[in-house]
């Protein structure tokens, strides 16, 4: 499989759908799907020149763009074409909800397992311009990385604790405390969880 922002366009099996491909949407925060769409190669080329996910609506005859009525487009991370080369990935950050019906994904509204965690780095970054007086996460920023760092040192304890002396239940309470807190630090450092991913992935591939 292919990862690129440029895919060779003359490769793929255009043939196979009358010109055109179905390219799944996921989000490249949380993996979460988000929607179906089709490419014929004009899409697909306006989506690598200008990073705006473009579909062929095969309802309205021509090219649409995700969001050109609603605001709500898909910027661009990486495409991929599958091993057949008759279908593509598009990985993308979404600009509020995907589907029509308010939603984050056409898929509905199913659970994301650990990918919740790029969803909550997300509602951390927007409490960031809120008011401190009004939101916890706004206060620990404005309070600068000293106090995110210190919250996270305490949790830190909390869940160590919770694990010799606590139920699972307990555990997994602290568990979340801690995440919440270290993503607020990382946040107040200019680092995102990304980052933090592509250690840990290096460092499996690294052994």
């Amino acid at each position: 499989m292919s990862d690129e922002r440029s895919l060779d366009l003359d490769a793929l099996a255009w043939e196979k759908m009358d010109g055109l491909l179905p390219a799944v949407v996921q989000d490249a925060a949380t993996d979460q799907l988000l929607m179906l769409g089709y490419m014929n190669r004009e899409a697909l080329g306006a989506t690598m020149s200008d990073g705006l996910v473009t579909f062929y609506s095969r309802s309205k005859q021509r090219l649409w763009r995700k969001g050109e009525s609603s605001g709500n487009v898909l910027r661009l991370v990486s495409i991929a074409a599958d091993c057949d080369r008759d279908a593509l990935l598009i990985r993308a950050n979404p600009a509020g909800p995907t589907c029509h019906r308010g939603t984050d994904s056409c898929f509905g509204e199913a659970g994301l397992g650990a990918g919740w965690l790029g969803k909550l780095e997300r509602i951390v970054a927007e409490r960031a311009s809120a008011d401190p007086a009004q939101s916890y996460t706004a206060s620990l920023l404005a309070e600068g990385p000293a106090k995110a760092a210190q919250k996270v040192g305490e949790e830190g304890v909390e869940v160590a604790l919770a694990a010799v002396s606590r139920d699972t239940a307990g555990l997994a309470d602290e568990a979340a405390d801690l995440l919440f807190h270290l993503l607020v630090v990382l946040r107040s450092r200019g680092l995102d969880l990304a980052s933090v991913i592509a250690v840990l992935q290096a460092r499996h591939l690294s052994r």
